[in-house]
């Protein structure tokens, strides 16, 4: 009789994520055993001390990576590595970030989240609920989990592992869309329409991952690649398979023609889960697709290019085209969201080692914009006929004279969008400026013009903001920026400085993220 061999896991590399997920698992004991009048204090404790903790971590393995070589854990199911490393701490500063928006309360004394999830919108249960106060800590919990799966993305070198990640990153933020304090029927609807859009893409994914095991017979991304040069001339399966499991990563950063779901459940979503989703989820989900198409996809760059390049062109043109029409600012970012994965694109199909750390600064810069902008979002209120402050001003004539009533606000208003446009002394001009010269690098210079057009135009709606806030007059005083308890002022301040920062001083962090660029095989 064999005897059970324990294996041996270099539990060490995996730190980061164990800490997260214990924070996480200890948030659902909080929820059942702590009292109700504290378990919002001790929720935002213990994940505030997790991701600060999960921090220290990934910048304790980077010194250990860069002193001993990257190490493969769980029989190369999982690559600690300078690029997964790289976008792990980047993860971790942006939810940190995205955590302080979300636990925020306002000078109002309401959050952005329902008092209890499973009431139904407009009854009494709900007034009462919310009359009495209670919250709903289960957030807390949720974003863990959420980050947890999105910390072992970028690190996946099995489509087995990659799978069970982009699961347990999906499922907690199918609900948390459904919990908007207002606006709750939109928030539910958009919680559907992400839940079922996202079930068609794993589909997507796991159908693919099974034509690889096909033709490989292999789930590790080594081993699918070496198959590529072993089975030349029939890879008809591979082809297919590379393509679906593409699909699937393209649904999470909001790539066209799969981009449906984003404006409406950027729209229906609490705003600071938006801001949340529009930084971390993106940057996990292009994270691993780096990965993915930097180990697998490279020897077939020859039949997949061209299918790449049109979705990138696509995705510009849609994201430019319709910003352009919107109304309401949470669907106008997010077709300015759906624009930048198309200029991101173009890092991933130049298939350079100096668009991996490209890439990766330019995620940094977007998630820093994006987290500053939809914390100012949630703070710009609609004033009724009562005087009473409701629901959030998010149609764009309502800005109509903030710059005058609350410069500060507005000022930062004003960096987020001048990053996303991509002006100089802005982090954002820097992303793209390293991604399109990596691009060029590539072979994509014509590319990279479609891409500048492209962002140029999209300039017309971030600058058509500024110019409602600081040169339009106010028709009435419909509109008013209340304030908070704190955490989302430093939150908005941390992203305003970060951004011009890294406009103005860019080489430390880009020199870092030049790391990134050893990727595993």
């Amino acid at each position: 009789m064999s005897q059970f061999v324990a294996p041996d896991i270099a539990w060490g590399a995996l730190t980061p994520i164990l800490i997260i997920f214990a924070a996480a698992v200890i948030g659902v004991l909080i929820e059942a055993f702590a009292p109700r009048t504290v378990r919002r204090t001790i929720q935002l404790v213990v994940s505030m001390v997790a991701i600060a903790a999960a921090i220290v971590a990934v910048v304790w393995r980077w010194t250990v990576v860069a002193a001993d070589g990257p190490t493969s854990v769980l029989a190369g199911s999982y690559h600690e590595d300078p690029f997964a490393l790289a976008t792990q701490g980047i993860l971790l500063i942006s939810s940190l970030l995205a955590l302080m928006v979300i636990a925020d309360r306002t000078s109002l004394g309401d959050g952005a989240f329902v008092a209890a999830g499973a009431t139904r919108p407009g009854s009494y249960e709900e007034e009462d609920y919310t009359r009495a106060g209670f919250a709903q800590t289960e957030v807390f919990p949720l974003v863990l989990f959420s980050l947890g799966g999105m910390l072992v993305f970028p690190a996946t070198a099995d489509m087995v592992t990659l799978f069970i990640a982009l699961e347990v990153l999906s499922l907690p933020l199918y609900i948390l869309c459904g919990l908007a304090r207002r606006r709750r029927l939109l928030s539910q609807e958009a919680s559907l329409k992400y839940f079922l859009l996202g079930a068609f893409s794993s589909a997507f994914m796991l159908f693919g991952i099974a034509l690889m095991y096909g033709f490989s017979g292999s789930f590790r991304f080594a081993e699918i690649a070496d198959s590529v040069m072993l089975v030349a001339g029939k890879d008809t399966l591979l082809l297919a398979g590379i393509v679906l499991v593409t699909v699937g990563l393209l649904f999470k950063v909001g790539a066209a023609p799969f981009h449906t779901w984003t404006p409406d459940v950027y729209q229906g979503a609490p705003t600071p889960i938006t801001g949340f989703m529009a930084a971390a989820t993106k940057l996990a989900a292009f994270a691993a697709l780096l990965r993915f198409w930097y180990t697998i996809a490279y020897g077939m760059q020859w039949d997949l290019n061209a299918l790449m390049l049109g979705i990138a062109v696509l995705t510009m043109l849609i994201g430019t085209v319709l910003g352009v029409v919107q109304n309401d600012i949470k669907r106008m970012l997010a077709y300015s969201s759906i624009a930048h994965a198309g200029f991101l694109l173009l890092g991933v199909i130049s298939l350079t080692q100096q668009a991996l750390g490209a890439t990766l600064f330019y995620l940094l810069a977007y998630g820093l914009a994006t987290i500053g902008a939809f914390g100012i979002v949630s703070l710009v209120r609609e004033v009724d006929a009562n005087g009473n402050i409701t629901s959030e001003a998010t149609n764009l004539q309502q800005w109509a004279g903030l710059g005058k009533r609350h410069p500060l606000l507005a000022g930062a208003m004003v960096i987020f969008l001048l990053s996303f446009a991509g002006i100089p002394l802005t982090s954002g001009f820097i992303g793209k400026f390293v991604v399109f010269s990596a691009a060029i690098s590539g072979g994509l210079a014509w590319a990279v013009v479609v891409a500048v057009i492209a962002s140029a135009a999209t300039a017309f709606f971030y600058v058509r903001l500024i110019v409602l806030m600081y040169l339009t007059d106010a028709e009435d005083e419909s509109t008013v920026a209340i304030g908070s308890e704190g955490p989302t002022t430093i939150a908005i301040g941390a992203c305003a400085v970060l951004t011009v920062l890294l406009g103005i001083i860019p080489g430390p962090v880009l020199n870092l993220l030049s790391n990134a660029s050893q990727l595993l095989p």
